[in-house]
């Protein structure tokens, strides 16, 4: 408490911390730890004290009341930012040390049961000795160990009773004062967006369009810091409106909309979250000539660009120096304004989406933390040890069946929304030991960036925390996979999570082709079927041969080349493997070559399937070390299954 009167005693009163006021204002000092008497006392200052300045947002406080004013009123003073943090942290402290008394109470009660016990045992002592003959001293002594232990019990119970109130009362005080210091951090939206209106006027007369802004949520309450960072993409998405979006109007005449175009931005909070969205009515985006233009800045193929959704196509709005403008204007166009509003919402912990309707207009969603002193975080158990994901970040959470693992080029995945979402264990990831348990249904948190969705296995989920973040110590550097820390309620220490880190790194395993199973027994149907691994590029033999063999009863794994085989082969165990011979990277003799010169792989069969029927290749397969040589053109379905039965046997 001692350093909590230091910081309220400081140089520079708390900017946006109301204070009773009560004339005449105290001047001198008073004894520390003296109780206030009265609740409109003013805490003392010192007489260097910056001076008061005004406040100028009615919604936030009222105008600022001279001396001799009525009581009662709030006025707002200033305090440096960093005494400010400082404050924001002890109250932090605060609250977990009051969590304290939660746990000692629970001990104190134990202790209250085993003395029940100890009477209850003397009880049945004296009912055994009732029909013993004991000397009257003996007697005595019973009877004042009786007396003490009730007396005991009588005086336990009722100091247990003074400590559950006092820790209600604690806790209560402590909530409020850290609710307080955060509450002491907020300012209106207002504050962040005085100069758009003026923004748009400016823009829409340059432009030669006409154009109102409407501001909604005006009052709702914004972090300090927040409210700093979202200044210049707020400005880049006003431009990008003007510029790119709002019709002039003439096309809105023809077009039948309103003369005056309309940008609409509002502020809310969502589901502990603060949500500011943007949308106009102007053009929207032609999303036909975005993914003409993604392919022509070589982003993707032409291929691979036909199967984007429209979501997906949105997302490139955000990539730096990508614009659908062929020219750069002074208004926007440059490549530097949608992926500055992404950049920073990514790092405050927030996330950005877009959705378009040519014709009708954009609306872009910004989800941010309320403030970025506290985070509302999932927490969950990663390896025996508490994690906090933050919630912004999490695209859902799920409780997923084994059997709703599947493999595709040797990586797990499950079916979500028709969407194909890899699975990566969370133990891997953050160097941990999986757990011995093995659940049938695994926890996963699904997280998202802009190349996609990864599901990360969890040991358990913990629960919902606002949690006070604590910065790591800067000797640390960078923390692979973490950005910051928290203390629980308990006082135990956890981990936040970088999600974009974690997605780097998963992503990382992927390309290096080190990425493990969830765990050896990812289905519990499967364990006792014989496991078959078919190796193909062509994805069309690969799924024949897939469905062929799973209709036979048989846990398929498909490799889309020999590397691809190869790093299957090393991560789990087969007890045939199907390849085809001509695959890039590694065709299928040099894989049979690899296979049968390792002594840990060499007892296990290979079939070669190809299409080519030729003597040569033949000969090159079998004296590779193939047990088996079938051509494609050759086969029908009973063909594969003799073969396969003929070198396995049946699948169970």
């Amino acid at each position: 408490m001692a350093s909590l009167r230091g910081i309220l005693s400081a140089d520079g009163p708390a900017a946006g911390i109301p204070v009773k006021t009560a004339p005449p204002p105290a001047t001198e000092n008073k004894p520390a730890g003296k109780p206030v008497e009265k609740p409109t006392q003013q805490a003392p200052l010192r007489a260097a004290a910056p001076p008061v300045e005004r406040d100028h947002d009615k919604a936030a406080a009222g105008p600022l009341q001279k001396d001799g004013a009525s009581a009662g009123k709030d006025r707002m003073l200033r305090i440096n930012a960093s005494r400010l943090d400082r404050l924001m942290g002890l109250a932090g402290e605060t609250l977990v040390e009051s969590r304290w008394l939660t746990p000692f109470a629970t001990s104190m009660n134990r202790v209250k049961r085993r003395q029940g016990e100890l009477i209850a045992a003397l009880d049945n002592l004296r009912e055994s000795l009732s029909g013993v003959t004991v000397s009257d001293y003996a007697a005595s002594l019973f009877k004042d160990v009786e007396h003490k232990a009730n007396e005991c019990r009588s005086m336990l119970s009722e100091r247990m009773t003074d400590l559950e109130q006092f820790d209600r009362r604690t806790s209560n005080i402590a909530n409020n004062l850290h609710h307080e210091a955060i509450a002491s951090r907020m300012r209106p939206f207002s504050d962040g967006v005085q100069g758009l209106q003026r923004l748009v006027r400016d823009l829409a007369r340059q432009l030669g369009k006409k154009a109102k802004l409407d501001i909604h949520g005006a009052n709702t309450q914004v972090d300090r810091d927040v409210l700093e960072k979202i200044k210049a993409p707020l400005d880049h998405m006003i431009r990008n409106a003007l510029d790119h979006g709002i019709d002039t109007a003439e096309e809105r005449a023809l077009l039948g909309k309103p003369e005056v175009g309309s940008i609409r931005l509002e502020a809310f909070h969502n589901a502990g979250m603060l949500s500011i969205v943007m949308a106009d009515d102007g053009r929207g985006v032609d999303l036909d000539r975005l993914r003409d233009k993604i392919v022509a800045k070589g982003l993707v193929n032409q291929e691979m660009a036909g199967h984007l959704s429209d979501s997906e196509l949105l997302e490139f709005l955000f990539l730096p120096s990508f614009s659908t403008r062929d020219s750069v204007t002074d208004m926007s166009g440059r490549g530097v304004g949608m992926d500055v509003v992404h950049d920073t919402v990514k790092e405050m912990g927030g996330m950005v989406r877009a959705t378009s309707v040519l014709g009708k207009g954009m609306r872009i969603q910004m989800q941010l933390p309320l403030t970025l002193s506290v985070l509302r975080a999932l927490l969950v158990k990663i390896g025996g040890e508490s994690y906090a994901f933050p919630l912004a970040r999490i695209d859902r959470i799920l409780k997923l069946p084994r059997s709703s693992i599947e493999m595709l080029e040797n990586q797990q995945y499950f079916t979500l929304q028709g969407d194909h979402i890899g699975l990566v264990s969370g133990c891997q990831v953050f160097g941990k030991r999986a757990p011995e348990k093995k659940p049938k249904e695994l926890p996963v948190i699904v997280v998202a960036d802009r190349n996609g969705r990864f599901g990360l296995v969890v040991d358990e989920f913990i629960g919902e925390r606002e949690l006070a973040v604590q910065v790591l110590d800067s000797r640390l550097g960078k923390v692979k996979d973490v950005s910051a820390a928290a203390l629980l309620e308990d006082g135990a220490p956890t981990l936040i999570a970088d999600i974009d880190d974690v997605v780097r790194s998963i992503d990382k395993l992927v390309n290096e082709a080190q990425l493990r199973k969830v765990d050896s027994d990812y289905t519990t149907t499967t364990a006792s079927r014989k496991r078959i691994l078919v190796v193909d590029d062509s994805i069309t033999v690969r799924e024949v041969e897939r469905n062929l063999l799973k209709a036979c009863g048989y846990d398929v794994e498909v490799a889309v080349d020999g590397m691809d085989g190869w790093n299957a082969v090393r991560s789990g165990m087969f007890n045939l493997v199907i390849t085809d011979i001509d695959m890039p990277r590694m065709d299928g003799i040099s894989l049979v070559t690899k296979m049968k010169g390792d002594d840990k792989y060499k007892a296990v069969p290979v079939m070669i399937v190809s299409y080519k029927d030729r003597e040569e290749d033949r000969r090159r397969g079998l004296s590779a070390g193939a047990d088996y040589y079938l051509t494609k053109g050759s086969f029908h379905d009973e063909t594969l299954r003799e073969a396969v039965i003929d070198l396995i046997g049946e699948a169970l």
